[in-house]
């Protein structure tokens, strides 16, 4: 009964660590998508208060990005030592 009960826990682990997982790629998808209209933007827009604008906006995007990043890698260390 207690193995049953430990797989089914580590059973929905699994699946939350999966569906955060999926979160997180799918975060980082739009913001990419996002970071290549900033950067879009960028290129087309003469005006220097537009520039500076896509500036700001692309180094929000930058570290929103970087966030992303160092979650799924977080989340995936902490599968690793889950599974050891």
């Amino acid at each position: 009964m207690a193995q049953a009960v430990r797989f089914g826990r580590r059973r929905e682990l699994a699946r939350q660590e999966a569906e955060d997982r999926r979160q997180l790629m799918e975060g980082m998808q739009e913001t990419r998508d996002q970071l290549n209209f900033a950067y879009a933007q960028f290129n087309t827009y003469t005006d220097p208060d537009l520039v500076d604008a896509c500036v700001y906006q692309i180094n929000a995007l930058q570290s929103r990005y970087s966030y992303f990043v160092r979650q799924i890698k977080q989340l995936e260390a902490a599968a690793r030592e889950g599974a050891v």
